[in-house]
């Protein structure tokens, strides 16, 4: 990392740490299981791309427990996604979901998640029961996001202000709900409680279209779930860690797949293998 104590920038020396390539001894289930309870009936696509970018990043196993009506969707463009409960190591859940038309159902579904201690990355919909979250999570906001659930808990946290200073913001949230925040933008910014802001720059405008947050949240879940060993022993380094490494892969991933030019959300997780494989050449 380079930068000041206070703000670091995570560079490709860093990231590259943190991916785990898979031995001789590996198998499916060593390599890591990803539990995935994401997408609705209004955004099944949420649910596509997450599985998408999260297997195409490098993870053992994906259980796909969502809305069953989205499941078809999911194994349409990926057919060995599990779709049965099971053990899994780490958890993607809320991207493509709004909390105001949670059913009950799925709320339990989603809270039995969160009670199981595992690393988890809570997304769009599932940002308000970061609450609920018992292991090391991450929660993915971007800026009126983070704006909607800081705003109850601090006067002046409003879009322009947290515009005005992300990496300040990002901390603070970091420290209010005692998790990993990694705050989207041009330039995104990881927090954790306690620890210096770690700044990803550099990510091609074109990034800027529908369904890539979705895509960065496979990634982390990716991330997570291989990485589910460590997290256990020392999740105060490794989630803010893991976190950046995915910020960094997701726009490296773009910058390939744009060339310059516009992108869709699908191009950028399909170019995922290729980022992790420079990354580890480089």
């Amino acid at each position: 990392m380079t930068g000041s104590a206070e703000r670091l920038i995570w560079t490709a020396d860093d990231a590259r740490e943190w991916i785990a390539v898979p031995t001789a001894s590996d198998d499916k289930y060593s390599r890591g299981v990803l539990g995935v309870i994401t997408g609705s009936h209004d955004y099944p696509g949420a649910a596509v791309l997450g599985v998408e970018a999260a297997a195409r990043t490098g993870v053992g196993m994906i259980r796909y427990t969502g809305p069953k009506a989205v499941a078809a969707a999911v194994l349409a463009r990926r057919p060995e996604v599990v779709t049965q409960r099971g053990r899994v190591q780490a958890w993607l859940i809320g991207s493509g979901m709004n909390s105001g038309r949670r059913t009950f159902v799925l709320g339990g579904e989603i809270q039995q998640a969160l009670v199981q201690g595992l690393p988890a990355v809570l997304d769009a919909g599932a940002l308000d029961l970061v609450a609920d979250a018992t292991g090391p999570t991450v929660i993915t906001p971007h800026a009126r996001e983070l704006a909607g659930i800081l705003a109850p808990r601090h006067i002046g946290a409003s879009l322009e202000a947290i515009q005005a200073d992300a990496a300040s913001w990002a901390a603070r949230a970091a420290d209010e709900f005692g998790v990993t925040v990694l705050l989207k933008g041009a330039t995104t910014h990881v927090a954790a409680p306690g620890s210096p802001t770690v700044a990803v720059p550099d990510a091609p405008g074109w990034l800027a279209t529908a369904g890539t947050g979705d895509v960065l949240a496979g990634i982390l879940g990716a991330l997570l779930a291989t990485h589910a060993v460590r997290l256990a022993d020392d999740h105060g380094d490794a989630l803010p860690a893991l976190a950046a490494t995915a910020s960094f892969l997701h726009a490296r991933a773009a910058e390939l797949a744009s060339g310059g030019g516009p992108i869709t959300a699908l191009d950028v997780a399909e170019k995922v293998p290729v980022a992790v494989a420079a990354l580890l050449n480089d």
